[in-house]
């Protein structure tokens, strides 16, 4: 299991290519789960666990991790199936991830392989499943279908983060411009795509949603064929990186690639660490880079880009 992720800074090079690889695993069944190995920091045997009081079963205790002290969560508590016993921790392992600035680890029975494929054979959940579940997205492999967890929205119900903007930001100068422009958010997450329409709202600004990096580009391209002025229709675009279908390195390819809108200001963010974001928003023509999720840090790219526009 040591090995497991020894070449991952070699997986970069798919990065911007519609790809990526899954690190699978399994909790309770024989149900499969993938999460993105660039998510992942390491996987170990689950170390013995230091019991700390707290308001959630979710969190199992803490393990110290080469010289980190990292909360553990059991994962299948957190989706609502029954927590591994206390006797059987030292049988499973751990996934240790970085979300949104906040390294956890996460405990699971079993890991299974690392499976390379692309984000066009991602596909989202069905929408007759409704919207309470933790699911993100599915895919099929060896004739059975993978389920990608949308952690975000599980450490959200775990960790609620505010969507409030500082006064200092939101100010009544800055609203009454805001209310001017309209902006378009693409996230597969929608915990993430809630959290940005109340602090964008919050600002006074129109707000166009899109789920995957497909759907924005059918949204942007139909504006265009209709010879709608993109960059002038939208302030900007707001786009996660990691999506079903088409990735947020790909959306941005495919706009800088169409002249109709090659000018439209795009940031890219995600909850994904690593020092390759910068790199590759560069090497796409992104415009900028923001780390999910903190409302501040979003209306501050925004009001910059709203004084930006005002100065011409």
């Amino acid at each position: 299991m040591s090995g497991i992720l020894d070449s991952v800074n070699l997986r970069t090079q798919m990065v911007g290519q519609n790809r990526l690889e899954l690190l699978l695993f399994g909790l309770e069944t024989s149900q499969r789960y993938g999460i993105n190995v660039f998510k992942v920091r390491e996987v170990l045997q689950c170390p013995e666990l230091t019991e700390v009081p707290r308001k959630t079963s979710v969190i199992k205790g803490m393990a110290h991790i080469r010289g980190e002290t990292i909360p553990v969560l059991d994962l299948s508590e957190a989706i609502g199936r029954p927590p591994v016993p206390a006797e059987e921790e030292r049988s499973c392992f751990l996934i240790v991830a970085e979300y949104n600035k906040r390294t956890l680890a996460f405990l699971v029975r079993k890991v299974d392989r690392i499976l390379n494929t692309n984000w066009d054979q991602i596909m989202a959940p069905p929408a007759e499943i409704g919207s309470d579940n933790y699911l993100t997205a599915v895919f099929e492999f060896e004739g059975k279908l993978i389920e990608i967890i949308d952690v975000e929205q599980i450490l959200a119900d775990i960790y609620p983060a505010s969507t409030n903007i500082s006064g200092d930001i939101a100010t009544q100068e800055v609203k009454t411009k805001a209310e001017e422009y309209r902006i378009m958010i693409c996230d597969d997450s929608q915990v993430a795509r809630n959290q940005m329409i109340r602090s964008l709202e919050e600002l006074g600004l129109k707000v166009t949603v899109a789920n995957n990096g497909r759907q924005a580009w059918q949204v942007l391209k139909d504006l265009a064929d209709r010879d709608v002025d993109v960059p002038d229709y939208f302030l900007m675009l707001i786009s996660d990186i990691e999506m079903p279908e088409m990735d947020g390195y790909t959306l941005t390819s495919m706009i800088r690639s169409d002249t109709r809108m090659d000018k439209l200001h795009v940031i890219l963010h995600t909850s994904l660490s690593g020092g390759f974001n910068v790199s590759m928003v560069k090497k796409v023509g992104a415009d900028g880079f923001l780390a999910k999720f903190n409302p501040d840090d979003l209306a501050s790219v925004v009001v910059k880009r709203i004084n930006a526009v005002n100065k011409y």
